[in-house]
């Protein structure tokens, strides 16, 4: 997730970027820049392929440039070379003050000599980049989104040829943008062909991470195209995952708050004319009448519930659990039906909660005496964005030497005391709070600590404490006569 500086580190980061940008610009160019746009709803797919060419021996690390509403938009980043897997370290070095830009750099796994090339994939998943258009909708209209971007690629290299694609799910394209004064082109400046807008090839663009060429040169565009899914948006997620030794049992559970970001409805809502539109199959691309979830095998005792109740409309399907270290497809699928379909605007807050073999996620290393767990940092929800999430990991009571290892950067960590029934002390409890999370933030968060034969033992001494001290007491209460007069 990208990192956003402060604005008293402007100048520190002017000093150290500058000469960034500047050698930067002498040590690679773009023989080509080929960015594919996947339009959605809450998600926006982006990859852009670079094909670099060196211009000095040893070039091995390169620069890429973010417009400042790009990477406000921009919460997944990764880099790799052109057909193959490993993900290449990347850097952020924040916003660029001068040229208004963020830069990262990319390492490429060997330098490069003069006239030798390399093609680099950036791929990149926006959220909150499209918005319903129009912004209202009955429950027959159908539902319509607009996307918004720059025209031009920014690098702070010459780029030879550049050329944008732009693809909708369906090829029902209301409108798009055809930019005026392009310089850079002699040809048509937009061409459509089915569900794909191609704006381009624009020849010879001069280093473009600047000030100056985003005033004179850079043109916003649009995109207005139909979309016949729900635009679902999870607000908030709070997850709690509570670690029992004693019980073998690891139990999470998930407090949902979703929006459907589709265009609010227009009018009241009919009952009626809903039942007629699943009738003949024909229901409101802007309505939300179910959602499937896949949860990990081997679960048990599920619950769900809203702040009614039970949500007795939902059918969970359980597999066996998956053996250590086997790679598999199996999933439990939860079929979770609300109690009313999720409109556009709507909101709807629920709970969904299971628990697993804690043998499926722990394990023991005995040449550190410390327990390793992993903890799926959420659900998963394909083409949803989760605006805010919280993770708590509730270790068993007395756990000391506790580290824990994240998937990627938190933006607040922290360690605190849970103490709930049969608690002396309580437990300890890490908290983990992220933000616009995507279906390409799916990890696990592993912990190790150690437990000493005390701390398991404290927790039936405490009950066997408690049982004697009843018994106590009610030995004494026999024996106090708290009678006025004897007989």
């Amino acid at each position: 997730m990208p990192r956003h500086w402060r604005a008293p580190f402007s100048f520190l980061l002017s000093v150290f970027i500058f000469p960034l940008c500047t050698s930067a610009a002498n040590s690679f160019e773009n023989t080509a820049i080929v960015r594919t746009v996947e339009l959605g709803g809450a998600l926006v797919h982006v990859t852009t392929t670079y094909a670099v060419k060196a211009l000095e021996d040893g070039s091995s690390v390169y620069t890429i440039a973010l417009a400042e509403q790009e990477h406000t938009h921009t919460s997944w980043l990764e880099a790799k070379l052109k057909g193959e897997s490993e993900r290449l370290p990347l850097d952020d070095y924040g916003y660029h003050p001068d040229s208004g830009v963020f830069l990262y750099t990319v390492e490429l796994p060997k330098a490069l000599n003069v006239n030798q090339t390399a093609n680099l994939v950036i791929e990149t998943v926006q959220t909150h980049a499209t918005s319903p258009w129009p912004e209202e909708a009955s429950q027959k209209d159908p539902q319509s989104l607009k996307y918004e971007s720059d025209l031009l690629v920014l690098s702070p290299y010459k780029t030879a040829i550049q050329r944008t694609k732009i693809r909708s799910p369906s090829p029902l394209i209301h409108s798009y943008t055809t930019p005026e004064d392009v310089e850079f082109t002699t040809d048509a400046v937009v061409t459509k062909s089915g569900a794909t807008v191609t704006y381009g090839p624009y020849h010879d663009i001069p280093p473009s991470a600047t000030q100056e060429f985003v005033d004179k040169q850079q043109k916003r565009i649009s995109i207005h195209y139909s979309y016949d899914y729900p635009v679902l948006e999870i607000t908030k997620l709070e997850r709690s995952a509570e670690i029992s030794h004693w019980g073998s049992n690891l139990n999470i559970q998930d407090n949902f708050w979703m929006h459907n970001a589709g265009p609010r409805l227009k009018g009241h809502f009919s009952r009626l004319e809903y039942q007629s539109q699943a009738y003949f199959a024909r229901p409101a691309p802007h309505a939300l009448p179910s959602l499937t979830l896949h949860l990990p095998a081997g679960i048990h005792s599920a619950y769900f519930y809203d702040s009614v109740g039970n949500v007795s409309t939902t059918r969970l399907r359980t597999t066996p659990s998956v053996p250590k270290g086997e790679e598999t497809q199996q999933f439990s699928v939860l079929e979770f039906r609300p109690r009313y379909p999720l409109m556009g605007g709507w909101n709807y807050s629920f709970t969904l909660g299971w628990d697993s073999s804690l043998a499926d996620y722990a394990g023991y290393d005995k040449t550190t005496g410390k327990y390793v767990v992993s903890v799926p940092i959420m659900t998963v929800i394909p083409a949803t964005v989760i605006d805010e999430a919280e993770v708590k990991i509730v270790l068993p009571e007395g756990a000391t030497d506790i580290d824990y290892y994240v998937p990627y950067p938190a933006l607040d960590e922290r360690m605190s005391q849970h103490i709930t029934y049969l608690d002396t002390i309580g437990r300890p409890m890490i908290t983990l709070k992220y933000a616009q999370l995507t279906d390409r933030h799916g990890g696990n968060i592993y912990v190790t600590y150690k437990v000493p034969l005390s701390a398991h033992m404290r927790k039936p001494f405490a009950v066997a404490t408690a049982f004697v001290g009843v018994f106590v007491l009610a030995l004494a209460w026999k024996r106090v006569d708290i009678r006025i007069r004897r007989k």
